[in-house]
């Protein structure tokens, strides 16, 4: 198919289904299960549990009732200090969540997931965004790409408990496919001080349900992204579905640098184009 543009992806009716599924999850797992190790580091299924209603709290909170988000105690100067800022709140909650059992936990997610997705279906993604998407590179974001992000952070999450507990992955391809959309607008920000001729192009296979073809371009102005692919690319990688969130999203049992494992990714082309992939995140770290 030629490059086309990658249009706005709407988010918000997925919502409401992924909490729900989420909800049902947690209700059939034995309180122990609560306590399993994820991906994340050294959150816990009930720490990411935690994470979860924190985010979905601050959402409601920030966007719907206009209550000012907290301020650090003082500005930001880089990247990293805002990092330290975000992990900071985030650990304050899943800290005090410890004291929490694992039905109260899962009663206060229903709550909460409900109250976002009511917020969500019912929001106008048309405008600027509450927050800026700072792993795409942007200062200021499109509403929907704001939404967007926020459905990226519940889907990936609840991925991790997922695999955590062994328990089969979200049903419905469609929601990967929009998380994938979502996160491959952050290429053209990780690739930024990418040297390449004007032209040059990455093309991206995605297979399985929620796959897709993308193409990374240089143009005059730096890269862009494009839905499609164009004949005689400079490179290519190839990928699952699945594969593809976990590198995105830190859930690779690898560095998934230039070292990335050959039996999940299908290389071809000039090499030069892989590692900015590769290194891609589309969460804050």
């Amino acid at each position: 198919m030629p490059l086309r543009p990658v249009p706005p992806t709407d988010t918000r009716r997925f919502f409401r289904p992924v909490a729900a599924e989420l909800v049902t999850l947690l209700r059939g797992l034995p309180a122990e299960a609560f306590d399993s190790p994820t991906v994340a580091g050294s959150w816990r299924v009930r720490d990411v549990v935690a994470h979860l209603v924190d985010i979905s709290l601050r959402r409601l909170s920030f966007h719907r009732d206009g209550h000012p988000p907290p301020l650090p105690a003082q500005p930001p100067r880089s990247e990293r200090d805002f990092v330290a800022f975000i992990n900071g709140l985030n650990g304050q909650w899943v800290e005090a969540a410890r004291r929490i059992s694992p039905r109260l936990l899962t009663d206060l997610y229903e709550f909460a997931g409900a109250a976002l997705a009511d917020f969500m279906e019912s929001f106008p993604d048309q405008g600027p965004a509450l927050f800026a998407v700072s792993w795409a590179g942007e200062e200021r974001s499109e509403g929907w790409f704001d939404l967007g992000r926020e459905f990226t952070e519940h889907w990936h999450h609840q991925a991790q408990v997922r695999s955590a507990v062994a328990a089969p992955p979200l049903r419905d391809p469609a929601w990967l496919h929009a998380v994938l959309l979502i996160a491959w607008r952050g290429l053209p920000h990780a690739y930024r001080d990418t040297a390449a001729a004007v032209g040059q192009t990455l093309r991206i296979d995605i297979s399985g349900a929620a796959g897709g073809v993308w193409t990374l371009r240089r143009d005059d102005d730096g890269w862009s992204l494009w839905a499609g692919e164009e004949s005689g690319e400079s490179a290519r990688i190839a990928m699952s579905d699945d594969t593809a969130w976990r590198l995105l999203f830190n859930a690779l049992p690898l560095g998934s640098g230039d070292d990335a494992d050959d039996a999940l990714f299908t290389r071809s082309g000039d090499a030069a184009l892989f590692s900015p992939l590769l290194r891609a995140r589309s969460v804050i770290v």
